[in-house]
């Protein structure tokens, strides 16, 4: 069985992008999904804790079905935790997430874990079916789902948004507490609160502003943990960034990419077009850790600090980074930044 008593947890996050080429052409979407597989076996050699594969539903992007690439992971791998980064629950059905995720973790060996979210892409709510107007109560009522069918089946439970269950075993059946359970949050004190409420540890995910705007968000989540009398539970971090030999080599690398990747979203979400200033203020002391080695190490080490954090999930490269860079930066995480953070921290 997979040791989940780690203190410390440094993972990858990945969101599938199609890439491109060299020449300029975009590379087959069934070549993407081979190439996560290949960088998680990379994760687990650079000696990485765990493995994270995102959920949206959009051109150019190839996580629709994490767990079916996490079973792939699962059989060329032996220590990687493999989870999701984020799983949509809002949309998804709790019993087939279960199914899936059982499954997962026999084939894995006791190595499944996720992290569920109401989702800050909305492409599955049209596409499964689901009001927009109903985000905050879909979410809450699948959550209680799921979170029942892994604590304590048979269950019998009714609700809002399927059909009740009545004495319902579903299988294959999974041990008490093997499958962790995180639930992401972007920055609501509402879902910081509700993870408190059902007692599950909470992922971090930072987009924009630095790491310390999240440290009362935490102090939130800790009192309500007191509050509703839970037992303590560990904060990650889920941050962008990229690694190379320089700072200055890795922002001039990471700049086009990450501003291509953010001026794509910017009309979707009524964001301003993101410049350069606001990119070297998200490196300097925002929500991207870019840079050398050590650099990174550093502003991952603080941050961890700040937060509270035990967990942090490192998305090695966004938008359209190539492959052999997503596959650097991942070794360069694993093998020199991750042992000078432990370090720090050690201090």
């Amino acid at each position: 069985m997979a040791d989940h008593g780690h203190d410390l947890e440094f993972g990858i996050g990945t969101f599938a992008f199609q890439t491109n080429n060299p020449d300029g052409t975009k590379v087959d979407g069934r070549q993407v999904v081979r190439e996560v597989v290949e960088e998680a076996v990379v994760a687990e050699r650079a000696g990485l804790d765990s493995f994270g594969i995102a959920e949206h539903y959009r051109p150019g992007m190839m996580d629709t079905a994490a767990p079916v690439m996490l079973g792939a992971i699962a059989g060329r791998t032996s220590t990687l935790r493999l989870g999701t980064a984020v799983t949509v629950l809002s949309t998804q059905d709790p019993v087939r997430v279960y199914t899936e995720f059982a499954t997962l973790d026999a084939v894995s060996g006791g190595r499944a874990q996720l992290i569920v979210g109401r989702g800050s892409a909305i492409e599955s709510f049209p596409l499964f079916g689901y009001d927009l107007s109903d985000y905050e109560e879909l979410f809450e009522e699948k959550l209680d789902l799921l979170i029942k069918l892994l604590r304590d089946q048979p269950v019998t439970w009714s609700g809002k948004f399927r059909p009740p269950l009545v004495d319902q075993v579903l299988e294959p059946p999974v041990a008490q507490g093997s499958i962790p359970v995180w639930v992401g949050v972007g920055g609501s004190p509402n879902s910081a609160i509700r993870a408190a409420r059902f007692g599950l540890p909470l992922m971090l995910g930072v987009i924009g502003g630095s790491i310390e705007r999240f440290a009362p968000l935490v102090d939130v989540y800790r009192r309500s943990m007191e509050k509703f009398r839970q037992e303590p539970q560990p904060v990650g971090l889920h941050v962008h960034g990229y690694i190379a030999d320089t700072d200055a080599e890795a922002v001039e690398t990471f700049w086009p990419v990450w501003q291509a990747m953010m001026n794509t979203e910017a009309p979707k979400r009524g964001w301003a077009p993101f410049r350069r200033e606001r990119f070297d203020a998200e490196v300097r002391a925002g929500s991207l850790v870019v840079g050398s080695p050590e650099t990174v190490a550093q502003r991952i080490a603080h941050g961890m600090k700040v937060a509270g954090a035990t967990r942090f999930d490192f998305v090695a490269a966004a938008s359209r980074m190539p492959h052999a860079d997503k596959v650097e930066s991942i070794e360069r995480f694993g093998l020199e930044v991750v042992p000078r953070v432990r370090e720090l921290l050690a201090d």
